[in-house]
């Protein structure tokens, strides 16, 4: 049978060939690619070039996924993605994909991805005359009284065809006989029956029986042909036929209707008497799935529900009853029931992902297509009518498309990846019938990053407090930034500004660590060189482009007691603190007799200086005073004392680890006369300067007053001017000019630190030892020492972004003799 089939589709080529030409010119100008096919072509077979009739570079179908698709298996159809040829994958059979339908149209989706595109493909398979028609028996055995008149009618069973259209069952043939002839009804969806009609006549004396040959033949060519044999077996007596009481039998049944659910009940009546006038009732000519869903009564005709119905699967039927007497030659009478399957909503809505990207990037515009969705509802009418959205507070809703039953999953406002990473949306698909039935489907969409974030410090200003000489090489101290975004471009870089605007001395002292923001000095610090500088740290990430930020770092170094006492007075001509002072033998207690002066560069405690005796020759006849560092005699001489005393004083500072210096002084006693005239020439000497004293303090005061006045002017134009964010590193000047401070006390109370700061000398001024630099001593003409000390100390309270700055002038005059 299968050669029979094949041999025929050769002879018909060219007219397969121009039907599938006619389609194609059909489907250009419908807009919808549309391709004719015939059943049970071999596998491979070339259907048609999907890629050259859409205008497709075929190029790039593999590159863009160009593919069909398809939720079977083994899906009918393939393209390939070198030539875009679209080719059968496996035989198909047009009877199990379209049963009963006259045209057989598979639709195909096409699917071209990175942009996505859509495009819809129809194939029809045109039916192959490969099926012969079929009786459902091979011999038909039909008993008929001899009582029958001419005219009555006898349905047989109609021959089965699985072919459609014109290949189906066209003809009916009855062999030649005298008594019968054939009439062919047309029963619509059920196709032809035939009918033997009763011509003329019989007589059960003359013949007993009668073989008929029926032949059925389809509208293929060559045709195909099927018989079934009829045997007539005439019968005598009964000569009356059931009738029923309607001409017509319908009704309605819901589908999926429990078994044994009543439909209706036929009834049939018999004028005959006993058993030639008792109905029974049975299945006509149907077929064998009428007989697996419903179920006729015998007794009763009573049609009741034996299997499951689904409307998708099957709308309506059309039921042959047949009614029989219970005579010798039983008369039957067929009657057609049409039952008519009313949907129900069975089916939930069905949710398909057609294309998905599971990565969106963060700065898509809204809009942006990220899932391609079709939705179903098997149901009919408003069962299968459905709703669909997106549910939860999401960024995301659903479009719906040109095609019916698509939806696009859009971008409904910006994303921020750093807010959320991802996204779990779900789909919520709901019918309309009562009850409704919903559906749901879950996708996960992940936000990739990009690169909108600028490092973040995590301080807005860096105060940091150094001790001076620290090692070289060493790590001091570190920065931290934080950048919120991921991968390259959250990998922070540090560098230190070095521009035309940085101090020239503060570009070669540091170097920062790239990646983690350690900051190394390259040299020991000095207080009494630099005391504080700041600089601009950049920070910034690895995004394409890159983003920056910048941080201000003060960096204030801390004195340390790393300069001893240096002495002044005495300072002999061959650099040695050595010196001889000639006093009169005559003086009393208390009499000055002379002062060592020492001077110490550091600040502070480390600053301040204590003076005493290391060695003295009579500790009964001298005194030190061990802030000031001024000797006097303790008691007048007498004639017992020696000439010559040797005092040696140590001069100590104040730190952690003091450091000290001495100082020797010889005490010559001479007589009042020769000491008179040593003070004169002293006096002498120092007259000139004496004349210019007033001059020189007047001098001192207005200095004072004038810094103060430009400090309060500068920092009020630095808080002004101060920039919220500096391009380049600007460093604080040292504050050491003359006539400014250069000493200071820095001391802590609390979680606050504050210093004290001191001014240098005046020019021409002399240090007075133990004064710390802060005393001035003005030459007295008479022989006689008045020193004026000028202490103007600086009070500095550092706060977070304030400055409270607090000057006092304070002069005290310091008599002979206390």
């Amino acid at each position: 049978m299968e050669q029979k089939g094949r041999h025929p589709w050769r002879q018909r080529r060219p007219f397969a060939f121009f039907v599938f030409a006619f389609t194609m010119l059909l489907a250009e100008t419908s807009g919808q690619i549309k391709y004719s096919i015939f059943e049970e072509i071999k596998e491979g077979t070339a259907v048609g070039n999907i890629a050259k009739d859409l205008g497709l570079d075929r190029n790039i179908l593999k590159q863009r996924r160009f593919r069909i698709v398809s939720s079977a298996t083994e899906p009918l159809f393939l393209v390939n993605q070198n030539d875009g040829i679209l080719y059968v994958n496996q035989s198909i059979d047009r009877e199990k994909i379209c049963d009963r339908v006259s045209v057989c149209l598979i639709n195909l989706k096409s699917v071209l991805e990175n942009p996505l595109e859509i495009h819809y493909v129809a194939v029809e398979v045109l039916d192959v005359n490969d099926h012969s028609p079929l009786f459902p028996e091979e011999k038909k055995t039909i008993e008929i009284s001899e009582s029958s008149l001419p005219g009555a009618r006898f349905q047989l069973h109609a021959a089965w065809d699985p072919d459609g259209g014109i290949h189906s069952v066209q003809h009916y043939m009855l062999s030649a006989n005298n008594h019968f002839r054939l009439e062919v009804k047309d029963r619509g969806k059920e196709g032809k029956v035939p009918i033997l009609y009763l011509q003329s006549p019989l007589d059960r004396e003359k013949s007993s029986f009668h073989n008929l040959l029926l032949t059925a033949t389809d509208g293929g060519k060559p045709a195909r042909t099927g018989t079934v044999e009829i045997h007539i077996d005439v019968l005598d007596v009964n000569d009356n036929m059931p009738v029923f009481t309607k001409e017509e039998y319908s009704a309605s049944l819901n589908e999926n209707s429990p078994i044994g659910t009543t439909v209706l009940q036929v009834n049939a009546t018999d004028l005959d008497d006993g058993l030639n006038g008792e109905v029974i009732y049975s299945f006509g000519n149907v077929k064998n799935k009428v007989r697996e869903v419903f179920a006729v009564d015998q007794m009763t005709g009573e049609i009741t529900v034996k299997g499951s119905m689904d409307y998708e699967i099957e709308d309506s039927y059309e039921i042959d009853i047949q009614a029989s007497d219970r005579g010798a030659v039983p008369f039957r009478t067929d009657k057609s029931v049409s039952i008519q399957v009313v949907d129900q909503n069975d089916n939930a809505p069905e949710i398909d992902v057609t294309s998905l990207s599971n990565t969106i990037s963060e700065d898509s515009r809204p809009g942006t297509t990220v899932a391609l969705i079709s939705i179903m509802d098997l149901d009919s009418g408003i069962n299968g009518k459905v709703t669909s959205l997106v549910s939860g507070d999401v960024p995301f809703t659903l479009a719906p498309s040109i095609q019916d039953n698509m939806y696009a999953v859009v971008t409904k406002s910006p994303l921020d990846r750093e807010k959320q990473p991802f996204y779990d949306l779900t789909i919520v698909a709901k019918d309309a019938g009562n009850p409704p039935l919903s559906s749901e489907l879950t996708l996960t969409i992940a936000v990739s990053d990009v690169n909108d974030n600028k490092p973040e410090f995590s301080r807005n200003l860096y105060t940091f407090y150094l001790n001076e000489n620290n090692a070289q090489g060493t790590s001091l101290f570190s920065v931290t930034a934080t950048d919120r975004d991921e991968g390259e471009n959250a990998v922070i870089t540090y560098h230190i500004i070095r521009d035309d605007s940085t101090d020239s001395k503060i570009k070669p002292i540091l170097n920062i660590n790239p990646e983690n923001g350690d900051i190394q000095a390259l040299q020991s610090f000095d207080f009494e060189k630099l005391k504080m500088f700041k600089f601009l740290v950049l920070a910034s990430d690895g995004g394409i482009p890159k983003m920056n930020s910048n941080v201000t770092v003060n960096v204030f170094i801390l004195d340390q007691n790393d300069n001893a006492p240096v002495i002044l007075y005495p300072l002999s001509s061959n650099g040695s603190a050595e010196g001889v002072e000639e006093t009169a033998s005559n003086m009393k207690a208390g009499h000055l007799v002379t002062k060592v002066r020492a001077y110490d560069a550091d600040v502070g405690y480390n600053g301040w200086l204590l003076f005493s005796f290391e060695l003295v020759t009579d500790h009964s006849l001298f005194g030190l005073d061990r802030y000031t560092g001024r000797i006097r005699t303790l008691r007048s001489f007498t004639e017992t004392d020696e000439a010559q005393h040797k005092l040696v004083i140590l001069v100590k500072d104040n730190g952690n680890v003091s450091l000290s210096a001495t100082a020797t002084v010889f005490v010559k006693l001479v007589e009042p006369k020769e000491a008179i005239s040593a003070s004169d020439v002293k006096s002498v000497s120092k007259a000139d300067d004496e004349s210019n004293v007033t001059f020189y303090l007047m001098i001192t005061l207005g200095s004072v007053s004038a810094l103060f006045i430009a400090s309060i002017i500068m920092l009020v134009v630095m808080q002004c001017s101060k920039p919220r964010e500096l391009s380049a590193a600007k460093y604080l000047q040292e504050t050491n000019y003359d006539g400014t401070l250069c000493h200071s006390i820095q001391y802590r109370s609390g979680e606050k630190r504050y210093m004290l700061v001191g001014p240098r000398m005046s020019i021409g001024s002399t240090i007075v030892p133990g004064s710390n630099g802060n005393t001035l001593v003005v030459p007295d003409r008479r022989s006689t020492s008045t020193e004026v000390r000028l202490t103007s100390v600086f009070s500095v309270l550092l706060l977070p972004g304030k400055y409270v700055f607090n000057m006092n002038i304070l002069i005290e005059l310091y008599l002979p003799y206390g």
